[in-house]
């Protein structure tokens, strides 16, 4: 008996067994001060913003905590806000799960300029073995970035992130550098944005999305929020 409470107090002091995530209900992420969050918790409110609901997105309970799911045919919310307006270098994160069932394109987080073609956005290509990230920018000039080669199993959850320092456009997924490329992208100007679908209704998304953070500058990998 003594033998083994020595070991559950040893396991304990060493952090064995499974950890709290970093997005725990009512856990405080690490602060940067240029920083947005947005929490997929509530289906009337998302970081400050009053929330347009569209079909019958739910707001669910998952092992990382609460998020909203998509049921990819017409589930979206919209937001009255352009989260990076303004900013001449960023990182947008965000944590999501694609799932399995979902169209060939979707197009499932969307930052759009009011009244021009400026945007950015996150999209999936799903692909019989899996799924792959599409980043794109359009602000100046535009760029997709897509491998199709770098394929993701469906049905968990990711982080993912786009990165621009003023002179190289990159994509992440779980930290892992996609692609990049040397392009011009100018500050995007006020407006709106989509979620689980592009803001124009099309190319609805599968999947559940946990939580966006919108950086003013670049961060590196390291400074990411980590995977889940």
């Amino acid at each position: 008996m003594h033998l083994r409470l020595l070991l559950i107090l040893c396991c304990a002091l060493a952090g064995c067994g499974s950890q709290p995530s970093a997005v725990d209900e009512g856990k405080p992420l690490e602060p940067i001060d240029d920083a947005v969050v947005w929490r997929f918790d509530s289906l009337e409110q998302i970081g400050g913003n009053a929330v347009e609901v569209k079909g019958d997105p739910q707001l669910i309970d998952t092992s990382v905590g609460k998020a909203v799911e998509f049921d990819g045919e017409d589930d979206a919310l919209f937001l009255p806000v352009h989260p990076l307006a303004g900013a001449e270098t960023f990182t947008w994160e965000v944590y999501f799960r694609p799932d399995s069932g979902g169209a060939a394109e979707q197009r499932f987080f969307h930052l759009q300029v009011e009244g021009k073609e400026d945007r950015m956005l996150f999209e999936t290509r799903l692909v019989e073995a899996g799924w792959y990230l599409d980043a794109f920018n359009s602000s100046g000039e535009s760029k997709a970035l897509v491998v199709p080669d770098k394929i993701y199993p469906l049905d968990r959850w990711y982080h993912i992130a786009q990165v621009y320092d003023g002179k190289t456009y990159s994509s992440y997924v779980d930290g892992e550098l996609q692609t990049s490329a040397d392009i011009v992208l100018l500050p995007q100007g006020e407006g709106r944005t989509s979620v689980g679908v592009r803001i124009n209704l099309v190319d609805y998304f599968k999947g559940a999305v946990r939580l966006a953070r919108f950086t003013r500058h670049a961060l590196t990998p390291e400074e990411f929020l980590p995977p889940l």
